[in-house]
């Protein structure tokens, strides 16, 4: 297929332009900077340099293509995150930005839309599984995955085949928040924000690339993208110390919690996500069953 990606030099998209290529597919992204766009030639893709927000310059980037992965996000490095300021990027991108790819997706005649979403917005849920049929609960800052989601709602309903992906939390390689989680096991210290009952539903970033893959043939539809085994908070913790040897000394209330206000209070929600709609409609497994094994894949690997 030909496959179009905006965000395909981000922390997903770098992942999932490699993964695209060795599956076969001919994939042209966005590049916003010739650096972007030089890497993007060397993974194997075709960078055009057009902006998110330029409905007749997309439209004309779209022309042609199979599918659409919308994967642009702005997410602000740690060091500026706690500054509300800081995310506005993000809300533009995940609004204007994902108007401005859906109306040009549809006036490009484009037959499939991916759209990047979170599953980190569903209500705090204490021990019980949550799926797709749960309404999302978004705080200010964060609900503009709402409007995204809603534009792949307009794609569907324009008759398209829009498939949504809400994404539990990313780790892996190359992920500054990964660093830091290693930066801090590494001195017996385990982050727990929120109860250390409460379950968080993360995801490896070479697993969440490999779902963007499948759900090129996937029915229409919203599917949570999370491990098969969400663990406790504590238990995640522990998973990071064990990868590099540490066994936590301290769990201290992590940063993360504070960082954007209310737009990050998310994180200190316990949520059990099931991923089994998606894996039934695609056979998609992750490849690291819970973050135990992917933490472990990961400094094995020398991240």
């Amino acid at each position: 297929m030909k496959v179009y990606v905006t965000g395909g030099t981000g922390a997903i998209g770098r992942y999932v332009v490699p993964a695209l290529v060795r599956a076969g597919h001919e994939v042209h992204a966005l590049a916003r900077s010739d650096d972007k766009a030089a890497w993007l030639e060397q993974a194997g893709a075709v960078p055009s340099r057009v902006s998110l927000f330029d409905v007749a310059a997309l439209t004309a980037a779209f022309e042609g293509q199979d599918a659409v992965a919308n994967l642009a996000t702005a997410i602000p490095p740690t060091k500026r995150a706690m500054k509300a300021s800081a995310w506005a990027m993000n809300t533009r991108i995940r609004t204007e930005g994902s108007t401005a790819v859906t109306g040009a997706a549809l006036a490009a005649g484009v037959p499939r839309l991916i759209q990047e979403s979170i599953a980190f917005t569903y209500p705090d849920s204490g021990d019980e599984w949550v799926d797709e049929s749960m309404p999302l609960s978004a705080p200010p800052g964060i609900d503009a995955v709402e409007v995204a989601e809603a534009n792949a709602q307009r794609f569907r309903d324009a008759g398209r085949t829009g498939v949504v992906l809400r994404f539990g939390f990313f780790y892996g390689p190359q992920s500054a928040h990964s660093d830091e989680l290693l930066r801090l096991a590494r001195r017996h210290i385990g982050p727990v924000v929120g109860r250390p009952s409460g379950y968080i539903s993360s995801i490896h970033l070479d697993d969440a690339a490999a779902a963007v893959v499948v759900a090129l043939d996937a029915p229409a539809g919203t599917y949570n993208v999370v491990d098969d085994e969400p663990l406790t908070k504590k238990a995640y913790a522990q998973a990071v110390g064990a990868a590099v040897g540490k066994r936590p000394w301290l769990y201290l209330p992590g940063r993360f919690a504070a960082l954007g206000g209310r737009s990050t209070s998310v994180l200190t929600r316990s949520l059990r996500v099931r991923n089994q709609r998606f894996v039934d409609a695609t056979g998609w497994q992750p490849r690291h069953p819970s973050a135990r094994e992917g933490w472990l894949a990961m400094e094995l690997a020398g991240a």
